[in-house]
């Protein structure tokens, strides 16, 4: 499996990826810290209903669920240039 996440994360730059946590496809979206059972509703919609490779994929991208899975850390800024980064990273990777 890539260490692109869905949503283009890259997983690999993370200090919890390959420790607690092995990426969003490795584990369906259900990741460590998100409520037992839950899986992220990106993951959720890509993969189980729209049937995408990845967020790259899809016409609606950056959409309300990117929104609404904002980390909560982020400031308006920081949320921007995630978004930007991200959509660079499934550009390359689409």
């Amino acid at each position: 499996m890539s260490d692109i996440s869905c949503c283009g994360t890259e997983c690999s730059t993370c200090y919890c990826y390959g420790n607690m946590c092995n990426g969003c496809n490795e584990c369906e979206g259900k990741v460590f810290h998100a409520p037992k059972g839950e899986a992220c509703a990106i993951y959720d919609c890509v993969i189980n209903q729209k049937h995408l490779k990845n967020c790259g994929e899809c016409e609606e991208v950056p959409c309300s669920i990117w929104v609404k899975t904002r980390d909560p850390k982020f400031s308006d800024e920081e949320f921007e240039k995630n978004i930007a980064m991200r959509i660079l990273t499934l550009k390359k990777n689409t």
